[in-house]
């Protein structure tokens, strides 16, 4: 790094990072002893960030998954607000949670009444109108709670577990806060891509989406990577969601930027040197290097 660099790094304030929900919808396949499937929907390499990546569905909170708290189901905002250790407005990370599958994927955790079942697709003239709704959605030309009020809907979270909790490092050029849920997959519904930010949806087995990374056939981000290993060691849909929903204390973890013998790289909570990285770094890396950098980590953290 140049006395330049160094000097900017200092003087630089790091991003504020954006809250953000993903969701890891599951089902359980044909595997006979670990049947437990994610699905996995690849990105645009067009799009700004993780370009070409396989991800599970997400992205920003906006502000308008606020205004759907009175179309929600099986869940408050004192409670959803508690499990995420905030003072309030957490029901809003399901929503967006939600929200983002139906727009990306297709797949909506939404049930007519309280209390009663998902909506599946039996229902064409239903099936047809919400496919419209989710043209508008991705269009920006209407919101949830728009589409819940037509349709008289409520959303289903208390389908939807909080899992786990990532924080992007400070020195990268786009940051997210992001909540991790887990929720098995509708019966009835079936994914579909957006065709626009996604370009792809595959059902895998965490254990071979991680072996395709590691062979280089897929790009797995490392909060992907992490969450794909702490899936992999569930069975069936059923073992994940239980130890979900017993979830009492869910750590948040913060990659944190050093320079190594390759170069810069990220480290995780108990790596060595972790303490001691990014105290009193630098913000505001260099998107490439950044990208670099999470690159390397991506591949140590999938090592096998």
């Amino acid at each position: 790094m140049s006395h330049a660099d160094a000097r900017r790094g200092a003087t630089a304030t790091a991003v504020v990072a954006r809250p953000a929900s993903t969701i890891m919808v599951l089902r359980d396949g044909d595997h006979r002893a670990a049947p437990l499937e994610v699905l996995m929907l690849r990105r645009n390499v067009r799009t700004e960030s993780a370009g070409g990546a396989h991800v599970f569905p997400g992205g920003a909170v906006d502000p308008q998954d606020a205004d759907a708290v009175a179309w929600c189901d099986g869940l408050d905002d004192v409670r959803a607000s508690a499990a995420l250790g905030l003072e309030s407005g957490g029901l809003a990370y399901w929503v967006a949670a939600v929200r983002e599958c139906f727009e990306e994927a297709g797949l909506l955790f939404a049930r007519s009444r309280p209390a009663g079942p998902l909506l599946g697709h039996d229902d064409a003239e239903l099936s047809a109108r919400l496919a419209a709704h989710r043209q508008a959605l991705n269009a920006h030309q209407r919101a949830l709670c728009d589409v819940c009020a037509a349709e008289g809907i409520v959303l289903a979270l208390d389908r939807v577990h909080y899992f786990a909790h990532w924080i992007t490092p400070k020195e990268a050029p786009r940051r997210y806060d992001t909540r991790f849920f887990v929720a098995a997959a509708p019966e009835g519904q079936t994914p579909a891509h957006d065709a626009g930010e996604m370009v792809a949806d595959d059902w895998m087995r965490p254990a071979d989406a991680l072996e395709a990374h590691r062979a280089g056939k897929i790009v797995l981000i490392l909060p992907t990577i992490r969450n794909l290993q702490a899936l992999e060691r569930f069975a069936t849909v059923a073992e994940a969601l239980d130890a979900a929903a017993r979830l009492e204390d869910v750590p948040t973890i913060e990659p944190r930027v050093a320079m190594g013998e390759e170069g810069m790289t990220l480290l995780l909570p108990g790596d060595p040197g972790y303490d001691e990285a990014g105290s009193g770094g630098a913000a505001g890396v260099a998107g490439a290097r950044f990208d670099a950098a999470a690159r390397l980590a991506s591949r140590r953290a999938n090592e096998p």
